[in-house]
């Protein structure tokens, strides 16, 4: 059985340092909401979500990030970096681009923390956050305090990518690991082969593990980032309160991070904020429970109104 793409044809736009390949969606005059997806993910996360937000008259941008499906990178010289500060100065390229002054930004994994960084840095471009794992900005200048050897032994992989066998194996066959990150980082959720293959094609990118492998080295100091986004990682380092109005979320059945109460990440947050632990869900909330997290965009689009 295979799953067609409910995103084809894709549209692409120079923003920034990438040729962006983005699926859109819903009237261009409606309310712009943002969709980022994490790692190891596509714009496939969003396939019930999206069309869900266009029904109700939302103008919908689902982008495949830095290193996924096809979008890519304009100069052959530009660092192949996965860090944070380089993922949210694509967010902010990708909205310039199409000429998006503000919109509800929402996201996971790496596309949440991306939301997460333009909130922060940029609010007059965010009417909402919907984030899951809450506050996603990476504290880089505390990386190395030690978690419980429960949380220790989730990251496995992390520490995997720190070494130059990591970078072998996941080169090698990357959709074994990948494949692997989603059975254990969503132990609940029961995705078919054909749904795991429509992501995977987005693996294949060119600059996917060099992406990858930077991101997982940087987060924890091991590696320099780009020059070029050196202020906003500066920035960052300061742990910027988020001021806009926020959801987050996390899944009760996360195997990557254990759901935190809200108290967790309080002092992160200036604006409104709530906070849900939602029962039954992974890792990847939009593709497993779609309804649940659409019905939390329009909620945010609704409040931003």
């Amino acid at each position: 059985m295979t799953h067609p793409s409910p995103f084809a044809p894709l549209q692409t736009v120079r923003a920034g340092v990438l040729d962006v390949a983005f699926h859109a969606a819903g009237p261009r005059d409606g309310p712009p909401v943002l969709l980022m997806h994490g790692f190891p993910y596509d714009v496939h996360a969003y396939a019930e979500v999206a069309p869900r937000l266009a029904a109700a008259g939302c103008h919908v941008v689902v982008p495949y990030l830095r290193g996924f499906g096809p979008t890519r990178f304009v100069d052959d010289a530009v660092p192949r970096s996965g860090e944070q500060a380089a993922l949210g100065a694509d967010l902010l390229a990708l909205m310039d681009a199409l000429a998006i002054p503000r919109a509800v930004l929402a996201g996971y994994d790496w596309g949440g923390r991306a939301a997460c960084v333009v909130a922060a840095l940029w609010p007059e471009r965010c009417t909402g956050l919907v984030s899951f794992n809450s506050y996603n900005i990476q504290d880089i200048a505390r990386a190395m305090v030690p978690d419980t050897p429960q949380n220790e032994r989730s990251l496995w992989y992390q520490y995997y990518f720190h070494s130059e066998r990591g970078r072998a194996g996941l080169a090698r066959d990357r959709r074994a690991v990948c494949r692997l990150l989603w059975e254990t980082w969503s132990p609940t959720w029961r995705f078919d082969d054909a749904t795991f293959e429509r992501s995977a094609a987005a693996f294949d990118n060119p600059d996917f593990v060099d992406v990858v492998i930077h991101s997982y080295r940087h987060r924890f100091g091991l590696v320099p980032g780009d020059p070029a986004v050196a202020d906003i990682e500066r920035r960052l380092a300061a742990q910027p309160p988020i001021t806009v109005p926020v959801l987050t979320f996390d899944g009760a059945d996360d195997g990557v991070r254990p759901p935190a109460s809200a108290a967790q990440h309080g002092h992160r947050f200036s604006g409104p904020r709530t906070h849900v632990v939602v029962p039954g869900v992974g890792h990847n909330m939009p593709q497993e429970v779609p309804e649940v997290f659409a019905d939390a965009v329009l909620s945010m689009v609704a409040g931003a109104r």
